[in-house]
């Protein structure tokens, strides 16, 4: 039987951009690729998992014919972005490869191509699905044709007449042009009826079955909406002509058109290389695409997001270990292992990599050791498994690790560092990190070994799997395979890493980014290591004690809210959530939904909805003890590593776009702190037995970069007085005393001062302190009139921004902001945001950095026994002996106080006790 999709194509590119704005797909061109990224992965979920005979996909194309009836249809929608723009032709270019058609007619939108394609397939007897999220194709939904929405969050609906009706509460679906006529449309810009939701429209159309009948009738509505009704008669009538999907468009697409067929696998390989999109074709052709690659001359990779091409593109394969001359050899004995190190200690640098048993440094054996100093030339050296004999062999290469005047390049050189560590070696020496220093050039790509290999040098590296076999459990461990099979592979890492080392460093200078990765980046990977190595120990005892209270509260709350509902559901459901508060309770007239209908339940709307009912503060209170104990309390004493104790997370360096270090497996960066039920999980971190938690962290320190940056006198001169800054503000604000300053108005003067600095609006401060537009926009114009450097500082760093293209910390760090000259202001507006947040989040990072660089080497050249565990943002911690307490926090305070000479003293408080919280 035949199944057709006809596919909207802007709804869907539209939502597949903004699903990425905040963390947007960029290739290594500087391309934004969220769009048709996005198209894709929908368009081939749709192929394989609905599995269509046919498929087409429609286009809005010209001026349509609603424009002539009313110029000012849509006229108040932002300009498309640039990035959508340039994302079409491409998408239509993949379609074209797919051979799947592109429906287009001049003078109408998608909406109608689709509708009159749907009727007519529809009267044919073929089951035809629309996929898009656009509600007004509600009325194209009869016998045969269904509508086909995303959910939001994920997965799809699918919508029959039934759904329909039952949905807007309608006898037929042709009833959903008359409830958009007399609702209107805000996206399409059509009036409707001033005043008429969908509840009063439901009712009118229930009441008169049509528009029609209505305006023919309204002395039988009653009250004001009468007259409502009978003076916007003529906005209703153009609002259902503009409502109206039309259904007899000029096409003629036969059916046998848009059958499925195989794609031309060339055109669609050329797309996808240019792309980047390394897995796609597998996907799309169900081939593997690296073994085909082509791809662009690597002339403007680093150009800095000016979207300007190369003139000249030239294309070639990639190179691999087959087609590239080089010498690689298996050590395999004890004596060939002393004749490589008494070769390679000779040497002033040196490429390495380990072969393992494990992706976790802390747990991970030693297979193998790799070697280069040229390119071309790498050794193997294989390490025996039996741990006796495995430390014999690594023992010979201890003084080449260790040897400070030698350099050390890696790829991720911290995991390298961490396993040798677990035999008794540190390597020492100048770093130089071939991912790291890729990371501080552009921060926004990937670095992985495979992607630059491919990038940078247009080579292609052998695949792990290709050795071990695919992910499962059937996967082979390195120290099956031979030393023999594993050389190649292992010599190959090496060499990459030297060659890429060799093309990054002359980048990184011309970039301005070699300082620092040089002083802070490089010197920073043993901090982090050892921080890795040394673990946080867990108080479980205390955890099961608070897993077992916070269980009895959350059956507490969850009883509560049965009470009050007068029924159980789950909690857990949003949409029974949203079906209780709104459907069954009703607290409040117009609840929020989604594109799909489903009532918002998320915790912005209910914290906004506390006061209307108790069952509201319940239900918050039940999914935060639930979040807490899924997220934390249940769920770290699995992570204990068995043979230390301890916790290991992972401290990621080259994550964030701001330079900001991430934690994860697990990511204890995240755990609440502002709530009394998070701080529990705080009081579960201890330190090692017999030594007391010390804490320390930066105050107020992205006010003082502010300070700093903007050279404002009014906050300068708090800081240098050591005034409570928020005070100041709010008696500068509100005209008060300082010593008048109420803690109400303190705590709202605390919320502009962290909000504006890091470009909050009008609305997104009303939000966060529940108070009017009005009342935020007086406090706006307050602060900047209390420091009005701050405005200015905000204004040029969104004009430098626009003109550069990026924005730099104090250590000149950049961050690129590709869209800061969009013409669409949704899309302008988070990259403005960022240029403003971004060099202060950003130079917090770095400077912290800088202090746990000092501390660390005031630690060993004092040969302090006390450890650094944990870096929380602006947070140290540490696992202090009672002896060297007096002098770990001198160095520890003087080195974070002295990292870096603000205009303003940096200021860092501190704190003891026998767990993170009580020292915090």
């Amino acid at each position: 039987m035949s199944k057709l999709f006809l596919i909207d194509a802007y709804a869907l590119i539209y939502r597949s951009y903004y699903a990425f704005i905040k963390n947007p797909r960029i290739n290594s061109k500087g391309d934004n690729t969220s769009a048709v990224l996005g198209f894709c992965n929908t368009l081939h979920e749709v192929l394989t998992k609905e599995k269509p005979t046919h498929i087409a996909v429609a286009f809005d194309y010209g001026k349509t014919f609603r424009h002539e009836r009313f110029p000012d249809y849509k006229a108040q929608r932002e300009e498309t972005p640039e990035d959508i723009k340039r994302s079409v032709p491409i998408i239509k270019e993949i379609l074209e490869a797919m051979h799947v058609p592109v429906l287009q007619v001049d003078g109408f939108e998608a909406d109608d191509v689709i509708g009159t394609l749907a009727v007519k397939f529809s009267n044919e007897g073929i089951a035809t699905y629309m996929l898009t999220p656009d509600k007004d194709y509600g009325q194209l939904v009869r016998e045969n044709v269904y509508m086909f929405r995303p959910r939001h969050g994920g997965g799809y609906e699918m919508l029959d007449e039934s759904a329909i009706e039952k949905k807007y509460g309608i006898e037929s679906t042709t009833q959903v042009i008359d409830l958009l006529a007399l609702m209107g449309d805000s996206a399409d810009n059509f009036p409707g009826c001033p005043g008429v939701g969908e509840k009063t429209a439901v009712k009118l159309i229930a009441q008169f079955g049509s528009i029609e009948n209505m305006l023919q009738n309204t002395e039988q509505i009653a009250g004001k909406l009468r007259e409502k009704v009978e003076n916007a008669k003529s906005d209703i009538e153009l609002s259902k002509f503009l409502a109206t999907i039309r259904t007899d468009v000029p096409i003629d697409v036969k059916l046998d058109e848009m059958k499925i067929t195989e794609p031309d696998a060339e055109k669609l390989k050329k797309i996808f290389i240019e792309l980047e999109f390394r897995t796609m074709y597998n996907k799309f052709v169900g081939r593997n695409l690296s073994n085909l690659a082509q791809q662009k001359d690597e002339l403007n990779l680093f150009a800095e997001y000016t979207g300007n091409e190369p003139d000249e593109q030239k294309e070639k394969h990639y190179d691999t270990i087959k087609t590239t001359p080089h010498n690689y050899k298996l050590v395999d004995s004890e004596e060939e292992a002393r004749a490589l190190f008494d070769f390679l200690i000779t040497k002033r640098s040196i490429s390495l990599d380990t072969e393992t048993t494990s992706l976790s440094a802390i747990d991970a054996e030693l297979v193998g050791l790799s070697f280069a100093c040229e390119e071309g030339e790498a050794f193997y050296v294989s390490i025996p498994p039996e741990r006796n004999e495995a430390e014999k062999r690594v023992k010979i290469f201890k003084p080449l690790y260790e040897n400070e005047e030698i350099e050390k390049i890696g790829q991720n050189i911290k995991y390298d560092y961490e396993v040798l560590r677990n035999y008794g070696i540190t390597i020492r020496g100048e770093f130089f990190d071939t991912m790291i220093a890729h990371y501080v050039i552009q921060p926004e790509l990937r670095h992985n070994m495979d992607y630059l290999a491919e990038t940078l040098l247009g080579y292609k590296t052998i695949h792990i799997d290709e050795l071990i076999g695919p992910k499962g459990k059937n996967q082979k461990n390195m120290r099956s395979l031979s030393p023999t099979e594993v050389c190649d592979y292992a010599c190959e890492d090496a060499d990459i890493t030297l060659r890429l080392k060799n093309v990054l460093k002359d980048k990184l200078k011309k970039s301005g980014a070699d300082e620092l990765f040089r002083k802070i980046e490089m010197p920073l990977i043993p901090v982090l290591a050892e921080m890795e190595i040394n673990g946080v120990c867990l108080d479980t005892e205390a955890l099961n004690e608070t897993s077992r209270i916070f269980n009895e509260r959350m059956n507490g709350y969850e009883q509560n809210i049965y009470e009050l509902a007068g029924e159980s559901f789950n909690i857990s459901s949003p949409r029974q959530v949203g079906n209780i508060l709104f459907g069954k309770l009703q607290i409040v007239d117009k609840p929020k939904k989604t594109r799909t209908g489903q009532y918002v339940t998320n915790e912005e709307v209910l914290q906004s909805l506390k006061a209307k009912h108790p069952i509201v503060e319940n239900i918050l209170a039940y999914r935060g003890m639930k979040k807490l104990l899924s997220t934390y309390i249940d769920a770290l004493p699995k992570l204990i590593n068995k043979r230390t104790g301890r916790i290991h997370t992972s401290f990621n360096q080259a994550a964030t776009s701001t330079g900001r270090l991430s934690s994860s497996e697990p990511n204890l960066q995240n755990i609440p702190v502002r709530t009394d039920d998070g701080k529990e999980i705080r009081k579960c971190f201890i330190p090692e037995k017999g030594c007391l938690f010390f804490s320390a962290d930066y105050s107020q320190i992205e006010l003082r970069i502010m300070a700093h940056l903007s050279e404002d006198p009014n906050m300068i001169e708090a800081f240098r007085n050591n005034i409570d800054i928020h005070k100041v503000t709010a008696a500068k604000i509100w005209h008060e005393n300082i010593d008048d300053v109420t803690e109400t108005q303190r705590k709202k003067a605390k919320q502009a001062n962290f909000g504006i600095i890091y470009g909050i609006t009008t609305f997104g401060l009303a939000q966060r302190m529940g108070i009017s537009n009005l009342e935020a926009r007086k406090i706006i114009d307050g602060y900047f009139n209390t420091y009005p450097k701050v405005r200015e500082f905000i204004d040029k760093s969104i004009k430098d921004a626009r003109k550069k293209g990026y924005v730099e910390t104090l250590f000149n760090r950049k961050r690129y902001l590709p869209d800061i000259n969009s013409h669409n202001a949704t899309v302008r507006g988070f990259a403005e945001r960022n240029a403003i947040n971004a060099p202060i989040q950003g130079s917090e990072a770095d400077i912290i950095k800088v202090a746990m660089i000092n501390i660390q080497q005031r630690f060993e050249r004092e040969n302090i026994r006390s450890k650094m565990i944990l870096q929380v943002h602006d947070e140290l911690n540490f696992s202090v002996i009672p002896e060297e307490k007096n002098l770990v926090e001198n160095i520890v305070l003087e080195e974070m106080q002295r990292a870096y000479e603000l205009n303003v003293p940096l200021v860092a408080d501190a704190g003891w006790g026998n767990n993170w919280l009580e020292a915090h």
